[in-house]
C-alpha cells in the first residue's frame, strides 16, 4: 500500500489532510504504511501526477476520492462532506474509503 498527498505550495490544507490519513492508519492497524507528500510545483507535474487540486490523496496511484477528472490548474481542491465543502476529506471518510479499498484489493503489503 502506497499513500501520497499530492499538494501545492499555497494551499493550507494539505498538512490536515496528511495528519487525517496518518490517524486513519493507525486506527486501522496500518502504521507501517508512510505518508509520502509530493509537491506540485508545475502544470506538467499536476498533469503527469494524478493531482486533482490540492491536497489529492492517492491510494497505490488512484485518487481516492475521484473527481470528474486531473487538473493542470495549480489550486486548492474542495471536499464535499457531511458538514458541506472542507478543504480536506473528514477522518470519517478516509476511514471508509481505506477499509473499502483495502477490502477490495485484499492488499496488507
Amino acid at each position: 500500500m502506497e499513500i501520497q498527498v499530492l499538494h501545492i505550495e499555497d494551499c493550507p490544507n494539505w498538512q490536515e489532510a496528511g495528519d487525517r490519513v496518518r490517524l486513519v492508519l493507525d486506527s486501522i492497524g496500518r502504521g507501517d504504511v508512510p505518508v509520502e507528500f509530493v509537491l506540485i510545483r508545475t502544470e506538467a507535474e499536476a498533469v503527469s501526477s494524478g493531482f486533482a487540486g490540492s491536497p489529492t490523496i492517492l491510494l497505490d496511484g488512484q485518487d481516492l476520492f475521484p473527481s470528474q477528472g486531473n487538473t493542470a490548474d495549480l489550486a486548492c481542491r474542495v471536499y464535499l462532506t457531511e458538514r458541506g465543502f472542507a478543504g480536506a476529506p473528514t477522518v470519517g471518510q478516509l476511514e471508509r474509503t481505506l477499509q473499502e479499498r483495502e477490502a477490495l484489493s485484499g492488499d496488507r503489503s
